[in-house]
């Protein structure tokens, strides 16, 4: 399975991207750095892990890319009770971070149910 392919690849690439642009200016390094971490570990593990060749190993980096939508959610939620990301923009990134999470939940059952 080509992790290019893969629509939550895709989107949380996306989404990784749109905290970079959007977040440029904010001058709370730590912060921004570690919200744009957190959401660059998304796509990055999830192309790790498909590109493993154990079903324990794909496994196991799709679990770190659901954990990183949970820290980044996390700092988004924090990011706009602090006034730094658009509220707007902050609720639809929350609802993405659900989404994904909820592809990489499918995605994990396809490859427990496959092996």
């Amino acid at each position: 399975m080509n992790f290019e392919n893969l629509e939550v690849w895709k989107r949380s690439a996306r989404l990784s991207a749109d905290i970079y642009k959007l977040t440029i200016d904010l001058n709370d390094f730590g912060f921004r750095n570690q919200l744009t971490r957190s959401g660059l570990s998304v796509p990055s593990n999830i192309a790790e892990g498909m590109t493993r060749e154990s079903d324990k190993e794909k496994l196991r980096f799709l679990d770190i890319s659901r954990s990183s939508l949970a820290e980044a959610r996390t700092q988004i939620y924090i990011g706009i009770d602090i006034n730094y990301i658009n509220k707007n923009i902050g609720v639809l990134w929350i609802n993405e971070t659900i989404e994904l999470s909820k592809m990489l939940t499918a995605l994990k059952e396809k490859i427990k149910a496959d092996s």
